[in-house]
């Protein structure tokens, strides 16, 4: 599914014309020099001859070469391809970029996916020149990049953070990739994919032990995506979904809570309107361990690795969308910041509006959500402006909450009810797993296998927490009622019908879709207040 060029040709021709939209789908190594570069380096072009291409930063690293110091590879946007790919390696890929190696090791990588650790080390060596500890070992690179340009972290601190086993190792593995000691990278990579940050809060993490201690960290970094972004359609998205005291959106911000493995962390991502194509990150993380994790899913939560121009110039091809496409280039399908939330979230959604899907995850969440300490009942600022009402200090339920409690908030049929309570008690378990590398088809049928829960669910969660572009959801009534506006079939056997010609996109078509339907209701609530 990757538009990615294939042949050495159009690789190279790609570096010829120093094309943006394959940064971070290959990297381009140069024999003679020793370097490896991003495809728009604004270097000259090597001679054909020096020229070798990996799939992989880690895979350059592997064979030998360091990162370009001039275009730093490793602060481009992530490649599409581990969103878009089902296989094995993709899985793998999505785990490593969350940290499950730092935290739990290889062989839980391989446990997730099925595998021995030696024959997924095998499998991920052949087809990416890498295996998983050499992946997460570029992972901690990057996260380390990323602290060292985008704050004025000491470097204990950033090597911890990063998840690296001492401050010796990380100096050492900066030295390695980036040939530059990590003061060298500070001095010269400011203003590259990050901005540093600075105020009260950046410095209250300036003690050695400020990496572990359990006061709250405040970090500003500027996330890269691949422009058209269209990062406004996301936020309206959420905020028509927000669920009070735990997410806050506006027209140009999204700000919530999330349970991490080192203590509650909070986060505001909003638009960086001086650089299209990047969103500024303000993350409150108890521990800066979790940062590097927080970012994974703050990227698939906006779909930041999704390749724009090729989804965009798939679906333009059909004339009947090819208007919608020019209306909203880069739009994003949404994913999940905790797949456990967004299986409860759909059940509780399904066969309901949003407003009162929203209504009941109010009220589930400011039952039996913890409270944590917030920023924003804390900001003098805000107080005086009136504005603490809508601070962000609840943390979604735990599933084992949700399993015992549940029932004491949610409203509606036993049956739906008891479905909710016994699939969190489930999750809580371990006897259903849902992570972000599950096989969509295994995913999809295990949910399929429980009480209460229908295709809408399970293909709804599958789109969201595995990213899978590929989904209709012909039951939809707010996806057929935009079918109908946009004059295609909105009837359910015509809908999958005229939308298989869309595939392998039909998430992304469902997201114009549901667009056309949010402007018709935005149209008939400006009649309604206007008296039109």
């Amino acid at each position: 599914m990757t538009t990615a060029p294939a042949s050495f040709d159009e690789r190279y021709r790609a570096v010829e014309a120093r094309d943006r939209r394959f940064d971070g789908q290959f990297i381009m190594a140069v024999r003679s020099t020793g370097i490896y570069c991003r495809p728009s380096c604004p270097a000259r072009t090597p001679k054909r001859a020096n020229v070798t291409f990996y799939p992989t930063s880690a895979a350059a690293h592997e064979a030998g070469f360091r990162a370009c110091k001039r275009c730093l590879p490793e602060a481009a946007p992530g490649s599409p391809e581990w969103d878009t790919r089902r296989d094995v390696v993709g899985r793998a890929m999505r785990l490593i970029a969350d940290g499950i190696v730092e935290r739990e090791g290889v062989d839980a990588l391989a446990g997730r996916l099925g595998y021995s650790s030696r024959h997924l080390t095998r499998v991920l060596s052949a087809e990416l020149g890498a295996g998983p500890l050499a992946l997460a070992r570029s992972q901690r690179a990057q996260t380390a990049r990323m602290l060292l340009t985008g704050t004025s972290l000491g470097v204990s601190e950033v090597a911890f953070s990063a998840g690296f086993g001492s401050i010796r190792q990380c100096n050492d593995t900066i030295r390695e990739v980036f040939g530059m000691t990590p003061s060298e990278l500070r001095s010269r990579s400011r203003g590259v994919g990050s901005t540093p940050a600075s105020g009260p809060a950046q410095a209250a993490a300036h003690s050695p032990a400020a990496a572990l201690s359990p006061t709250p960290t405040v970090i500003d970094l500027v996330l890269p995506a691949r422009a058209p972004l269209d990062i406004r359609g996301v936020f309206r998205w959420m905020a028509e979904r927000a669920v009070a005291g735990m997410e806050r959106a506006t027209e140009a911000s999204f700000a919530r809570t999330l349970a991490l493995p080192s203590g509650p962390a909070s986060f505001e991502v909003r638009e960086d309107a001086a650089s299209p194509g990047r969103v500024r990150l303000r993350a409150r993380v108890t521990e800066l361990a979790d940062l590097g994790m927080l970012v994974a899913r703050i990227r698939r939560l906006f779909d930041l690795d999704a390749d724009p121009l090729a989804i965009d110039a798939a679906l333009a091809q059909h004339p009947e969308i090819a208007p919608l496409v020019a209306g909203t280039p880069g739009i994003r399908v949404p994913g999940a910041a905790d797949p456990h939330e967004m299986l409860i979230r759909a059940m509780i959604g399904q066969q309901v509006s949003v407003a009162s899907a929203r209504t009941a995850l109010t009220r589930l969440v400011d039952a039996l959500g913890e409270r944590i300490e917030s920023p924003e009942r804390e900001s003098p600022q805000r107080e005086s402006a009136g504005g603490s009402e809508d601070a962000t200090d609840r943390l979604f339920p735990t599933m084992a909450t949700i399993a015992a409690r549940g029932h004491e908030v949610l409203r509606g049929p036993g049956a739906r009810i008891r479905a909710i309570t016994e699939t969190a008690g489930a999750l809580a378990d371990g006897s259903l797993t849902l992570t972000v590398a599950d096989d969509g088809d295994e995913q999809r049928a295990a949910l399929l296998a429980r009480p209460g829960i229908g295709p809408w669910t399970a293909d709804y969660v599958r789109m969201r927490v595995v990213g899978d572009p590929d989904v209709l959801l012909p039951g939809d009534s707010a996806l057929r009622a935009g079918a109908q506006r946009a004059g295609v079939p909105s009837d359910a056997k015509g809908l999958i019908e005229w939308a298989a010609r869309f595939a392998p996109w039909r998430s992304y078509l469902m997201a114009h879709l549901w667009r056309v339907h949010a402007s018709l209701k935005e149209d008939a609530h400006v009649s309604a207040t206007t008296g039109n």
